[in-house]
């Protein structure tokens, strides 16, 4: 039984049914948001869901008897913690009032597929790498923000308070600014005045314009380049590191097994040829003598 389990696991045919599996979860979570094509159709619907969460059961269970003696070991993996506790939630018993939870659990078995897909765990793998230094880089990211958000309140907040009233609205224009979303409008509005550029209809909340052609400039082309140009391309950085770690480990992982592979058959072979030896002595023991 333990040896038919593994073998299951371990075949092609099983992984890419349960692929597939989980592409038809995805799709009828999609379905979901058609409420009049949900009710319509919904005992056909619930009958799919159904049959996808009792597939993914039986992936859980063949897993752990191919552990043997000790199923435990199928937590050892994060990935099959993270199936067992999407299959075990939808067991819970949810109400009327938590069907947003349910639809919510059966939106996350369409994360099952990162694992299904190599090239999705590789980036996955790569991205939980990079948290550490990611986390450096929005320290100096928010530290960056937040003089830049404290300056433009002092300059800009009585010609715009639109985007620059408080500190959290010019944090908020801020994050618009590094998105490159319409920047210039808002450095244009700073630079011309409020009076003369992008108030129009609102001209009520300007009651102090005033225009700074040089310091308006300055300050949002700088803070382009820095936030924009720099260190956002510094997240890209610590992705793509993370990545090559990833990348590096996958490969070490892929020769390990070979090697490990080409050992086992290179002692079976010097067994056999002790065999075939020790049958040709019993059979024709002259022979040997000979030699």
């Amino acid at each position: 039984m333990v040896k038919l389990c593994k073998k299951i696991a371990e075949s092609k045919w099983f992984q890419n049914s349960i692929t597939i599996a989980i592409l038809i979860a995805g799709v009828l979570v999609g379905i979901a948001t058609y409420p009049e094509f949900s009710e319509k159709h919904h005992g056909i619907l619930e009958l799919l869901n159904k049959i996808i969460l009792w597939i993914f059961v039986a992936e859980v269970v063949i897993k752990m008897i191919a552990e043997g003696k000790k199923p435990w070991r199928y937590f050892y993996d994060g990935w099959n913690v993270f199936d067992f506790v999407i299959v075990a939630a939808a067991f819970l018993p949810f109400g009327g009032s938590s069907v947003a939870v349910l639809r919510l659990l059966r939106l996350l078995r369409v994360l099952k597929l990162v694992k299904a897909l190599p090239k999705l765990q590789l980036l996955v793998s790569a991205l939980l790498k990079s948290i550490p230094s990611m986390g450096y880089v929005s320290i100096l990211l928010l530290l960056l923000f937040y003089i830049y958000a404290v300056a433009g309140v002092f300059f800009f907040g009585a010609n715009d308070p639109i985007h620059f009233e408080n500190l959290q609205m010019s944090m908020l224009s801020l994050f618009r600014v590094v998105t490159l979303e319409d920047w210039t409008d808002v450095m244009y509005i700073n630079m011309y005045g409020c009076d003369n550029y992008g108030y129009d209809g609102n001209e009520a909340l300007c009651t102090n314009p005033s225009a700074s052609p040089i310091g308006g400039a300055v300050f949002f082309v700088s803070f382009v380049l820095l936030g924009t140009m720099i260190i956002l391309n510094l997240f890209i950085g610590v992705i793509m590191n993370g990545m090559d770690e990833a990348r590096e480990e996958a490969i070490e992982e892929d020769l390990i097994a070979p090697e490990d592979v080409q050992t086992n058959l290179g002692e079976l072979e010097e067994k056999l040829a002790e065999m075939q030896a020790l049958v040709i002595k019993l059979k024709h023991p002259g022979v040997i003598e000979e030699e």
